[in-house]
């Protein structure tokens, strides 16, 4: 069932240096130092945007689903402006595709997934070797272990849709340490690409076991400090998932 979005933003009132303090009318105390910040609703296009983006993150989207924004803007109970707006920001993002009058997840093909983890090869493994500087202190380790543990709690009990959000969680925890925001985009940007894989392979009792061991295999890394390792951790990770994905939906790879 959608549900719109609603995260907020902080909005802060501050006065120039220059202006010297302002009192309030009755001489109390200052009114710059008794300001809170105060919560502005994100803008509703951008509510639609994160509605959608979280839904096609968990698989709850599937390929060849039409999206409309007549329908869309009933369910969420918006106009179709910002459902057109978030609509058109999935599409320029390659998450979504246009048939002509709406908009689907697109099947991907052995070609668009071979683009895809060739872009994933390159990245992600040089946004982890800069986060392995950071991660020999335990608490900033400590939110990569947490969701660790949980994977392999999740596993252990068989629970694939923890497992799945686990794997999630793992990798936003790592992702909340490279120090280049604009590459975190990219990477988060791509992964979304292969939302399918989470649905399509990680029921899968030893595709979890794969990918369990790859996730403390890159634990392990940077528990060490070590870029490189923790770069070639990530990189047979991305391997096996990608090889997973090609299992799982039929197509055959002549390049492996």
């Amino acid at each position: 069932m959608l549900r719109l979005y609603t995260g907020r933003s902080d909005v802060y009132s501050i006065q120039h240096p220059a202006a010297g303090p302002i009192a309030l009318c009755n001489g109390g105390v200052s009114l710059v130092s008794s300001l809170k910040p105060v919560e502005r609703p994100l803008a509703l296009g951008e509510q639609v945007y994160h509605t959608l983006r979280s839904h096609l993150r968990k698989g709850l989207i599937v390929a060849g689903q039409p999206l409309q924004e007549v329908q869309l803007a009933g369910k969420l109970g918006v106009s179709r402006t910002p459902v057109r707006e978030a609509l058109a920001r999935l599409a320029s993002e390659g998450l979504l595709a246009s048939d002509g009058r709406s908009f689907v997840v697109p099947a991907l093909t052995l070609d668009d997934v071979d683009d895809i983890y060739e872009v994933r090869f390159l990245i992600e493994p040089a946004a982890i070797r800069r986060v392995a500087e950071f991660t020999t202190d335990p608490g900033v380790r400590s939110p990569i272990e947490d969701a660790l543990a949980a994977a392999a709690a999740a596993n252990k009990s068989g629970d694939a849709d923890a497992f799945r959000e686990t794997n999630v969680r793992f990798r936003a925890a790592w992702l909340a340490l490279v120090p280049n925001r604009r590459l975190v985009k990219v990477v988060e940007q791509y992964a979304d690409h292969m939302q399918h894989i989470r649905t399509l392979t990680l029921g899968n009792a030893k595709v979890r076991a794969i990918v369990l061991k790859g996730l403390k295999r890159i634990t392990a890394a940077l528990a060490a400090g070590d870029g490189d390792a923790a770069a070639a951790a990530m990189h047979d990770h991305l391997m096996e998932a990608k090889r997973a994905f090609i299992a799982a939906v039929g197509l055959a790879n002549n390049n492996d």
